[in-house]
């Protein structure tokens, strides 16, 4: 990289051309100014200033911790408990299995595409930056304020509904041991926020012990899946209950459980909640690409191999579970509200009933953690370009332990009220599910839109892409998310059937927010929001370094370090 010198007056000014950089820089000619100061940047810290921000976290996650985070995220054995209720009560066997692996081709499309833009611009803003720097000129604050909302509602649930579904599942456990036990709203409430407060206070640690301590949550992910996928069909007792150990091939493949009032095919695409839901984690390593070493590498590795790992895994898990469900109806419909529960006690002894259900309660306890780290770096970041009142407050880094603790606190505060709605009984808590696989694949879609129907060929990509896919891939996952998001609002009943309790309330959830986002935008926001802000003082080619320094040479007074908004112009070759 070609260095050169510039002496004005007593300051003496280094540019670093970031031209051959992979990255997509908001500066034109993709020059980075950099004070010589004695500080030795690192490939790292030239890409963020490349993007026009200062590096504020020590990058002490690598690939490995970076996907622990991202798989914790994904919690697969607590998810898939929390959503059996939908894969397998929408479409039964077949949507567990067949069904599964069409929903995995939209969504491997959707993280390899995401991956790329990550490459191309590792910053915590992730998706939100994107969509900012790809849209058509005047558009950059309006897609950012649409893409950042909705993965930020999608993110701030995430804590509260893991949390809720653990605690249900530590309390249904004990009403397994103890038939007259029922769980009160109360306990579940206060179990609910104990689990928040600790996650918490785990969140706020400095980034080395996150690291660890989601290094170590993943392991255990990892392992307690490989356990649950042979333990299920090595523990069952469906022989001794005068059945065959397995179901036939022919039954679990090609029987759909009429559990909708629509036809087979759009049962099916119903079923797919469960799969969008518990894949919609792998958005995590784009957040704490500010945070990990060589991230436009890594980051986008670390996105690609949490999907594909994750939807292995998965698929196993789904193949396991339908290859010995006794009653779907019974599983469904059981007095303990826990459709995993219910299954593991009809086919296998109650002992190891409940070591599978204690082991899906620790992953979702590193489940949760994981999501509390994920959506403290997505508000830091919106918070960093001032979307949120009091944004002065929530981006602040702790000097301690150098990580968003104030972001990570607002959250759980906006988490422990959420779950107030437990007291307005299962539909009202049931909400704060129904956004996370519509919000988050939304946010998703939107710059891979943009990049795909606006940017094309023009869009330089870091070293992490597609290649000659790119294009294509990029549509698969649009028009896969395009397809999905009216389905995520069916509700399972029609005509008469239909009424407050079957209704499907994620238009109402996810919609009501997002329109009052929308009228806040057009009354008030478009003045004030211009989409990602830069925090460093860029030195533009041929001007006065003064500015720099903060000064404006044709005044006596002082004046703001200038700023450089994010130009769409700037994603491109």
């Amino acid at each position: 990289m070609a260095d050169r010198k510039t002496s004005v007056g007593q300051a003496t000014l280094r540019k670093h051309s970031v031209a051959e950089e992979p990255v997509t820089s908001v500066l034109p000619g993709g020059d980075v100014p950099i004070n010589e100061s004695g500080h030795e940047w690192s490939a790292d810290e030239e890409t963020l200033a490349a993007l026009g921000y200062k590096s504020e976290f020590k990058r002490e996650f690598t690939l490995w911790s970076t996907f622990c985070v991202s798989f914790a995220v994904l919690g697969l054995l607590p998810s898939f408990a929390s959503t059996l209720y939908y894969g397998m009560g929408y479409a039964g066997t077949a949507g567990m299995t067949w069904g599964w692996l069409i929903a995995m081709i939209g969504i491997q499309s959707v993280a390899a595409s995401m991956a790329e833009l990550c490459s191309a611009m590792p910053t915590s803003g992730g998706l939100y930056y994107a969509s900012a720097v790809l849209a058509p000129p005047g558009w950059g604050p309006f897609a950012a304020w649409i893409t950042g909302w909705s993965n930020w509602l999608s993110q701030v649930t995430g804590a509260p509904s893991v949390n809720y579904g653990t605690a249900a599942m530590i309390l249904a456990s004990a009403s397994i041991q103890n038939p007259e036990y029922v769980p009160t709203s109360y306990q579940t409430f206060l179990l609910t926020v104990c689990l928040m407060i600790i996650h918490s206070c785990m969140a706020s640690l400095p980034t080395r012990w996150i690291a660890r301590v989601n290094s170590a949550g993943s392991t255990f992910n990892i392992i307690a899946l490989i356990i649950v996928i042979i333990l299920i069909p090595a523990a069952t007792d469906r022989v001794s209950r005068g059945l065959p150990r397995f179901s036939p091939s022919g039954e679990v493949w090609g029987t759909i459980y009429a559990g909708t009032d629509y036809p087979q095919g759009i049962s099916i695409l119903m079923s797919f909640v469960s799969v969008i839901w518990t894949m919609s984690g792998y958005d995590s390593p784009f957040h704490l690409s500010e945070e990990c070493s060589n991230a436009n590498i890594a980051s986008p590795r670390a996105i690609f191999l949490t999907s594909s790992v994750g939807g292995t895994f998965g698929w196993f898990l789904q193949l396991v579970v339908a290859y010995t469900v006794v009653d779907i109806d019974q599983a469904l419909t059981s007095s303990l509200g826990q459709p995993f529960a219910a299954y593991l006690i009809q086919c296998m002894p109650q002992s190891i009933a409940l070591a599978i259900l204690s082991i899906t309660i620790i992953a979702g306890f590193f489940m949760g953690q994981g999501c509390m780290i994920a959506a403290s770096r997505v508000t830091f970041a919106y918070a960093r370009d001032d979307c949120f009142p009091f944004s002065h407050i929530w981006k602040r880094v702790n000097n301690l332990t150098q990580t968003p603790v104030n972001a990570v606190w607002f959250n759980s505060a906006i988490g422990c009220c959420l779950l107030l709605l437990i007291f307005g009984g299962e539909l009202a808590i049931g909400a704060i599910f129904s956004i996370g696989g519509c919000a988050a694949f939304v946010a998703f879609t939107t710059p891979i839109f943009i990049r795909v129907f606006f940017v094309g060929n023009r869009f330089r990509p870091g070293p992490w892409n597609l290649g000659k896919f790119s294009l294509p891939i990029g549509v698969v996952a649009s028009g896969f998310v395009a397809l999905m998001v009216p389905i995520l609002c069916f509700p399972s009943s029609t005509g008469a059937d239909l009424n407050v309790s079957t209704m499907n309330w994620t238009c109402l959830v996810y919609g009501g927010p997002m329109l009052a986002i929308l009228v806040w935008w057009f009354v008030s926001a478009h003045k004030w929001f211009k989409g990602p802000k830069v925090n460093i003082a860029h030195l533009m080619r041929d001007q006065d370094p003064s500015v720099i320094e903060g000064k404006d040479p044709s005044s006596d007074g002082d004046r703001e370090p200038q700023t450089f908004i994010a130009d769409e112009k700037a994603a491109f070759s």
